[in-house]
């Protein structure tokens, strides 16, 4: 979730704040609220779980530091896991009562992925945490979705213009900056991620003007629209460096520091973008 690529002012938005605690750490708590307050306030802020098991004893000094309200669950049956259905009925009970403006849902469970597309279908964006193990499902479900280890990770930013490689054209050398480092480097280049390209092409299509290129800005919305990514997934800051890092697109920068993204494939762009 990119703060650059919010698609409208959070000054006045209201979220619930809805946590599966017998399914994530409490380590990132402040993290969370952290990444939360770009998009709007936590205002409602709700942890679900058996409080009275020694399993969740380390989340107990989280709630009071940070003010989240405990919601005590039992567990009737062994084997089921009666918290989910607690969250699910409180997060439709806010939504026709409380009517928060957003959702985020911090749990790494995927049967929580009907209840995404319902707050959706009514028109309500839904933040997501959850770690790598992720079932996709829910992944692809929510608005926006961060790894909470991606909260830890070393991010690699967007290369300075000072810094460009030597390009093989002229033309190149005036508007490209130097690709960002594979991030995951024990794993399969972007460029391969077939899914992610996919993406990333339609939004620059989408977002395209008459000679090409893309404002940086519009194609990340654009990014995002389509699924919910978050380019601290993969290791990079921003979409700036998202785009780059794939070494599929070439970046420019004008004057006024807006930077613009062109489709590699595309041979009719312009040398430059136009202002």
């Amino acid at each position: 979730m990119d703060p650059e690529d919010k698609p409208r002012s959070s000054s006045d938005r209201s979220i619930a704040l809805l946590i599966d605690a017998d399914n994530v750490s409490h380590n990132k708590v402040a993290e969370i609220l952290a990444e939360l307050s770009k998009y709007g306030t936590a205002n409602i802020r709700r942890a679900y779980g058996d409080w009275a098991g020694a399993g969740l004893k380390n989340w107990k000094e989280k709630l009071h530091d940070f003010a989240i309200r405990p919601i005590q669950q039992f567990s009737f049956s062994t084997g089921k896991n009666a918290t989910d259905i607690a969250l699910v009925i409180d997060a439709m009970e806010l939504l026709y009562t409380q009517r928060p403006d957003a959702f985020c849902l911090v749990s790494s469970d995927a049967d929580f992925t009907p209840l995404v597309m319902q707050l959706k279908a009514n028109g309500l964006e839904v933040y997501g945490f959850g770690e790598r193990k992720t079932p996709a499902p829910f992944v692809n479900a929510c608005t926006a979705f961060l790894y909470i280890e991606s909260l830890d990770e070393p991010l690699v930013p967007a290369a300075p213009l000072a810094q460009k490689a030597k390009p093989k054209k002229k033309a190149q050398a005036e508007s490209s900056v130097e690709a960002a480092p594979d991030a995951k480097a024990a794993g399969r280049p972007l460029s391969q991620d077939t899914k992610l390209v996919t993406i990333l092409r339609g939004a620059v299509e989408a977002t395209a003007r008459e000679d090409g290129w893309a404002a940086m800005s519009a194609a990340g919305i654009a990014a995002r629209r389509q699924a919910p990514i978050d380019p601290r997934n993969y290791g990079v800051r921003n979409f700036t460096a998202l785009f780059d890092a794939t070494g599929l697109f070439e970046i420019a920068r004008i004057e006024n520091g807006q930077s613009y993204v062109a489709d590699l494939r595309n041979k009719d762009r312009t040398l430059r973008p136009s202002r």
